[in-house]
């Protein structure tokens, strides 16, 4: 099909005066040039009335205003423009100079490893962000992925998790300590209810004032919200009673604690829209706007040498997903679920494949593990699992018995066959082996509270159907979770008979590539149609593809 676009066709709206002038070639009419100039985001786009008929132009120049006699009978009526714009130019150029990356996009933390190593290292020698899944994991094993990574990725930029582990306490102090021996200079700050004193001193530990006045913190916290009252703890100072805590216990000085006054607790803000794990299901249409006036609102109080630049996670998996967050004011993009189906991922062939069939609606809350007697949740993958189901029920059991022994048996029956696969005695003398080595603590606590018991157990089960998942453990599959967000159905609709259609083809780099890269056709067709322009629909349409075919040269950032 080589139609001739005309220009009743499109019925444009002049929003300014200008003129198109040639070079040797003539703009194209057929119904593929739009498509195609667009796809090129690396040149401009001139759309102009070429006798009487809709041109698509890449080449040439344009007069915006008033032209000379002589040079408008030499060109054509300009009706828009769109100039050209690269997928490493969307975002924030504040955040991609602070971080050292040439995309603003971050592969954020999928807990227990599922954020792998490999998937920062790819990440980091693509000239993009990615943070290590820390949570849930041994001290040990997060400190030889620190070595490894470091390493590897040299002197570019990588980050871990610090996770709020209100159950742990001296866990998320263990590892925000292990942060600071081993010179981990950027963390992500996830599922806070409230600042804690270990985070606070890892945001201020080595904090300085330069010769010339400024307050320099060495270690910067990305934070990860999809509440107000929480996100207006990170756009604020370091509590007061934390840093006299701080001083009192020697590890900051007096005059470390003033010049922490002057910093927000966070460099940047992730809000955290719709995802997987850890969500309170908010749509990024009214989260991410509330953010960015709320930042305004404390920045404009506080006076912060930088602003906090504010982000955008949660439903991120397709170019129009990522478009829309940066047409929004996102000074980054974050995602996670699609990161999990890729082969760098720290997960099982199995639960990838099952990611790779899931669609929008195949997702459903459950109890989270990790703070389980708050009756705080996380979004799983409902398809082909009956997790959320079984943690449902358990969370039901707590709620409404004191002790394990008071279980009735038709329930009793059920979790020893169905759950535990053993006795509840046995499952507790496992739980109990377990927490002697992470955090004798609890066992004290289980002797003396017969709730706090059965706690830990049934948190047992939710803490191994993850691990389960993980190591495709295939007699445990019914029981997986897997953590995941809508954005895993979208991008498994946006991909389908693609490249990226099967697991063992996603890489985490050519994902991220081909959502920056279709984000800026959108962002360029949303031009257009502001200008009154009518982009047809495959114009705008952006297929994914290699990243030979997407012609983006990673070699500056090797």
């Amino acid at each position: 099909m080589n139609e001739t676009l005309s220009i009743d066709a499109y019925s444009p709206v002049a929003t300014f005066s200008g003129t198109w002038l040639p070079d040797e070639s003539a703009p194209r009419t057929d119904s593929a040039a739009m498509a195609d100039a667009l796809a090129r985001w690396d040149r401009p786009v001139y759309v102009v009335d070429f006798d009487g008929a809709i041109g698509v132009a890449q080449d040439g120049a344009a007069q915006l205003g008033n032209v000379a006699a002589g040079e408008r009978r030499a060109g054509h009526r300009l009706m828009a423009l769109v100039p050209a714009l690269r997928p490493e130019q969307l975002g924030d150029s504040e955040f991609r100079e602070t971080h050292r990356v040439r995309f603003a996009y971050v592969a954020g933390e999928m807990a227990n490893g599922i954020g792998s190593a490999e998937m920062v290292e790819a990440m980091a020698r693509a000239g993009m962000l990615g943070f290590f899944g820390a949570a849930g994991l041994p001290i040990e094993r997060v400190d030889a992925a620190i070595e490894r990574i470091r390493n590897t990725v040299g002197d570019r930029t990588f980050g871990f998790n610090l996770i709020h582990s209100p159950s742990e306490p001296d866990l998320e102090a263990a590892v925000a300590d292990l942060y600071l021996r081993r010179g981990v200079r950027l963390v992500s700050a996830s599922a806070y209810l409230d600042l804690t004193l270990p985070l606070v001193r890892y945001r201020v530990s080595g904090i300085r004032r330069e010769r010339d006045g400024a307050v320099v913190a060495p270690n910067r916290v990305m934070a990860k919200v999809s509440r107000v009252e929480v996100a207006r703890k990170f756009l604020s100072p370091p509590p007061a009673k934390f840093l006299e805590a701080l001083v009192q216990r020697g590890d900051i000085t007096a005059e470390q604690a003033r010049w922490a006054e002057c910093i927000p607790m966070a460099d940047d803000l992730t809000a955290e829209a719709d995802s997987g794990g850890h969500t309170d299901n908010r749509p990024l249409v009214a989260l991410l706007p509330t953010m960015i006036a709320l930042r305004d609102e404390l920045q404009a109080r506080f006076c912060f040498a930088r602003p906090v630049r504010i982000g955008a996670a949660g439903g991120i998996s397709t170019p129009a997903s990522a478009a829309a967050a940066f047409a929004m004011g996102a000074a980054y993009v974050v995602t996670g679920s699609v990161n999990q189906s890729c082969v760098e991922a720290g997960t099982s062939a199995a639960v990838k494949e099952m990611l790779a069939k899931a669609g929008q609606a195949d997702v459903i809350m459950a109890p989270a593990a990790d703070m389980f007697e708050m009756g705080v949740k996380v979004q799983v993958l409902k398809w082909g699992t009956m997790f959320a189901v079984r943690g449902q029920k358990l969370y039901e059991l707590y709620r409404a018995f004191e002790r394990l022994e008071d279980v009735p048996p038709a329930q009793r029956s059920m979790l020893e066959k169905d759950y535990f696969r053993c006795s509840l005695e046995e499952a507790w003398a496992s739980t109990r082996a377990f927490f002697e080595r992470r955090d004798p603590r609890q066992i004290e606590r289980a002797d003396r509270d017969p709730k706090h018991k059965m706690a830990l157990v049934f948190r047992a089960y939710l803490g191994q159907a993850s691990k389960w998942a993980i190591q495709g453990e295939s007699s445990r599959r019914p029981d997986y979770q897997v953590w995941c967000g809508p954005a895993m159905g979208a991008f498994n609709e946006w991909v389908r008979g693609t490249v990226l259609e099967r697991p063992e083809q996603r890489g985490v780099v050519t994902v991220a590539l081909n959502i920056m890269a279709g984000a800026a056709v959108g962002l360029r067709a949303a031009w257009l149609r502001s200008q009154g322009v009518h982009v047809p629909p495959d114009a705008a349409r952006f297929a994914p593809r290699s990243p030979e075919e997407l012609g983006l040269s990673l070699a500056a950032s090797d």
